[in-house]
């Protein structure tokens, strides 16, 4: 018998895991700036070993790897052009008349969007916490904190490289950008929160995990 539906098959993790490796190798050919695409793509070199050494002890539902992949694609894409030109964002741009390329802002959405199911996933495994506002409320300022961490990494390295950083901050001359980038984080926290819990809790049932609450 195969596993539940709750859980990505072997040959599925492979097929994820091929599809980001492609995507890492074509992304690092020719790059806009290879110094950024090494700082934008280093979190999937981290977590992707670290995914593959937990899978066999700590496996996640597939809710969080297919969305896991969805991130890892997003700052992939992004690393190649660096944010602020990456076509899809100049589309974006064109179809609405905005005044920038959004692609950084769709990337600090997903840095809290995804993340936010990974908390929860983690918290409700491994404390004695169970659905409800207190755990929502965690798993937000859990986000909020990561995304105000990365805000000091990029800050870090802009003084370090000096105006090489650029394109790795991708401020695009906006004042605002990095109250941006940790609003749009809490915003994807907030949503993923509401619009994928029950079925995170569903696919957790049907791993053995009691979320406490009606699925």
């Amino acid at each position: 018998m195969g596993p539940p539906r709750a859980l990505c098959s072997d040959r599925e993790l492979l097929a994820l895991l091929a599809v980001v490796t492609v995507a890492l190798v074509i992304s690092g050919i020719g790059p806009s700036d290879y110094m950024t695409w090494v700082l934008e793509v280093l979190p999937v070199l981290i977590v992707a070993p670290l995914l593959i050494f937990t899978r066999q002890r700590f496996p996640l539902t597939r809710l969080c790897y297919w969305f896991i992949v969805v991130h890892a694609l997003i700052l992939i894409l992004g690393g190649h052009y660096t944010y602020a030109k990456v076509p899809l964002g100049f589309w974006i741009q064109d179809a609405f008349d905005l005044a920038r390329n959004p692609y950084d802002r769709i990337g600090h959405l997903a840095q809290g969007f995804i993340p936010a199911l990974v908390a929860r996933e983690i918290l409700l495994r491994q404390t004695p916490l169970r659905s409800g506002g207190w755990l929502f409320l965690l798993v937000v300022s859990v986000c909020l904190a990561f995304s105000a961490f990365y805000e000091m990494i990029e800050w870090w390295v802009a003084i370090l490289a000096g105006l090489s950083a650029d394109a790795f901050l991708g401020t695009q001359g906006d004042i605002w950008d990095t109250q941006w980038d940790m609003f749009l984080a809490l915003i994807g926290a907030m949503s993923a929160l509401l619009i994928l819990s029950r079925v995170q809790d569903r696919q957790l049932v049907r791993m053995g995990i009691d979320p406490g609450a009606p699925v």
